[in-house]
């Protein structure tokens, strides 16, 4: 590999220099103490200095990289299909008709994959440190659950139009919460949930398969608390995130209970089926806004986004080949010829059309490839390891990958930095575990 040949150049004067130096040795657990800080002061910080800590986090591992002797990069399959997206991106930029919006929003995804650079080469040399950043994750989303929760009890009001109350009862209205997230928004904070809550449902499986239960029962009860304010979110892309993600937990638990605890499994699923259910049903505001999916153009909301999909698959037919450019203001200025009037959209609400608006079709082929990929190597891993922790920690990140990119197909707070650090993070704890060889 060519970089590599590179790397080996550079880091030969600084040999010498890095044996002797005691902070260059220390890089590992200040690029830790990074990524750590980034999470917990994403969740109230805004996203300019989210972004900022990313890139502090990248320039640590750049540092590290050049510094360390023998130190290097590793392509995997997926990330080749990532790195043609770059590239193609890249391109989409150039041919931009708003050059200046387009590079905004081009730095901003350039930040996202540096930080998952970061992660994924610091978890290749430190495998070990998956678990303080799980814990930490599930420190941030257990926070945001009870700021959420407390919400719900004080019964905040609307920062702005979030529901549909015209066909509503006032017991019908449902509080929707939004923690601290910036910029205020229940599905903001119903995708975060989404993203991040599969670490709380890995630590508690983790700890249980060590026979550690304490901390296993903790952690499960941690997983209702978050799954309960995902709940009054509101935000019903993330109900349909919740749902895949507990299916896939099920799926994936047949591996360990099956073959000996069978009518155990059965008697698991059949009682959160249940209480699920008569939750549903039981609770008036949830069950109107559950039904609510399913209203199609009677609900506004639903309207409202029928209306965005049109405009923007007209926009991608009159730009396939390379898109309009990257960035959702960039997306804006130009969604602002093909608007039905009063449907103004900051983007097109689902991260495939949006991929495709803004990159062209290539681009759009090269991250559905990764996402396909990574995927398909990441379930076959889980399904061939017999080491019962690998499979657990691999699937955290399998699960909240599959969670958010259905979750995206409704909704574009994927791209807000705070659901960003946490994707990237379980794509590289993922892909810590996949071995091209498998």
């Amino acid at each position: 590999m060519f970089l590599n040949s590179v790397l080996n150049i550079l880091q030969k004067p600084f040999g010498k220099i890095y044996e002797s130096s005691l902070i260059l040795k220390s890089l590992d657990s200040l690029i830790l103490l990074s990524i750590l800080c980034t999470y917990i002061l994403s969740t109230f910080l805004s996203s300019d200095v989210a972004g900022y800590l990313c890139f502090i986090t990248f320039l640590l591992t750049i540092v590290r990289v050049i510094t360390k002797p023998g130190d290097n990069f590793k392509c995997s399959k997926f990330e080749l299909f990532l790195l043609a997206y770059f590239m193609l991106s890249i391109v989409s930029v150039a041919g931009s008709t708003l050059l200046a919006l387009s590079l905004k929003g081009f730095f901003k995804t350039f930040i996202y994959l540096s930080f998952y650079l970061s992660v994924v080469h610091h978890l290749k040399y430190n495998r070990k440190n998956i678990l303080p950043i799980l814990w930490c994750i599930a420190g941030c989303v257990t926070f945001e659950s009870i700021v959420g929760l407390s919400q719900n009890f004080i019964q905040v009001g609307e920062i702005s139009g979030w529901q549909d109350t015209s066909r509503l009862n006032p017991e019908e209205v449902m509080t929707r919460v939004y923690g601290t997230l910036q910029p205020l928004n229940p599905n903001l904070l119903g995708g975060y949930l989404v993203a991040g809550i599969s670490s709380v449902f890995g630590l508690c499986a983790y700890y249980l398969s060590d026979r550690n239960y304490k901390r296993g029962v903790s952690f499960l009860l941690l997983s209702i608390l978050a799954s309960v304010t995902l709940f009054l979110t509101g935000c019903r892309g993330s109900y349909i995130g919740l749902f895949l993600i507990t299916t896939l937990i099920f799926i994936i638990s047949l591996k360990f209970f099956w073959p000996t605890y069978k009518k155990i499994y059965f008697s698991v699923i059949s009682a959160v089926v249940g209480v699920a259910t008569f939750a549903i049903l039981a609770v008036s505001s949830l069950r109107a806004r559950v039904f609510s999916i399913f209203a199609m153009r009677a609900d506004s909301s639903n309207s409202f986004r029928f209306n965005v999909y049109q405009a923007a698959v007209q926009m991608f037919k009159d730009n396939w080949l390379l898109g309009i450019g990257m960035g959702n203001q960039n997306f804006r200025e130009i969604y602002g010829l093909y608007m039905k009037t009063g449907f103004d959209a900051l983007s097109a609400y689902n991260i495939y059309l949006e991929t495709a608006v803004e990159s062209g079709i290539f681009a759009l082929i090269a991250f559905l490839g990764f996402l396909i990929t990574l995927v398909v190597d990441g379930a076959k891993f889980i399904y061939k390891s017999t080491d019962t922790r690998a499979v657990i920690l691999a699937s955290v990140g399998l699960v909240s990958i599959c969670g958010v990119m259905i979750h995206g197909m409704v909704d574009t707070v994927f791209f807000r930095p705070q659901i960003q650090i946490l994707f990237w993070s379980m794509v590289a704890i993922l892909a810590s575990y996949i071995d091209d060889k498998d």
